[in-house]
């Protein structure tokens, strides 16, 4: 990846690992833009976005994506995020909505994308990086305990549930699996680190790597 032209981070991670806390660092510290699934759902419910939608807006207004990045700033900026449209989209519609979106933001400049998507939507992108982010069960339960006050068996529950659905919202779309490192150019472990430790190590990939 070289750092020095438009380039898109994706961070997909085990639940309970810190990967989202690790992607948002992360774009602090490259000042360029984050994006996670709250950001794409904040975005589909204020614009009544879907893919047919997408195009209507492109079509009558040139600067459509201004509109939207400045509404953007407000979700990444404030703890709550208004909904001020509803859209109710099936699985199909929403994958492809959501493609759309991280292509437009990509598109525009560079940026973080953490999420269960983005390491397929831009895995033939010119200039790309994709990150896996995954832990031990035992951190994992340990981080989701301590996060969402839950106990062992409920962390433990939330890790088995959200594991099987992800991995097979992805072996719907495409014939690949989420843990297949072969999707990834670095995959981190965080059992022993902080989630700047793993910033840390990215950012030494990507100047190591940097053309």
């Amino acid at each position: 990846m070289n750092k020095n032209e438009k380039f898109v981070i994706t961070i997909n991670r085990e639940v309970g690992s810190g990967g989202r806390t690790v992607g948002r660092k992360l774009a602090e510290k490259l000042c360029v833009k984050y994006c996670d699934k709250a950001v794409i759902d904040g975005l589909t419910q204020k614009f009544g976005l879907s893919p047919d939608r997408i195009e209507e807006i492109k079509a009558q207004k040139k600067s459509w994506w201004n509109e939207i990045s400045n509404y953007y700033q407000t979700l990444v900026n404030s703890a709550s995020q208004p909904m001020e449209a509803e859209v109710r989209l099936d699985s199909a519609s929403m994958f492809e909505t959501e493609k759309r979106i991280l292509k437009e933001l990509a598109t525009e400049s560079s940026c973080v994308v953490a999420g269960r998507t983005g390491f397929m939507v831009f895995r033939e992108w010119p200039n790309h990086l994709n990150i896996f982010i995954q832990a031990s069960m035992a951190h994992r339960i340990k981080r989701i305990m301590r996060r969402q006050d839950v106990s062992e068996q409920e962390a433990r529950d939330i890790i088995v549930k959200l594991d099987a659905s992800r991995e097979a919202y992805i072996k719907k779309y495409e014939d690949t699996s989420r843990y297949d490192t072969r999707n990834y150019q670095l995959v981190i472990s965080m059992d022993d680190l902080s989630e700047d430790d793993a910033v840390e190590i990215i950012m030494d990939y990507i100047n190591r790597t940097s053309k």
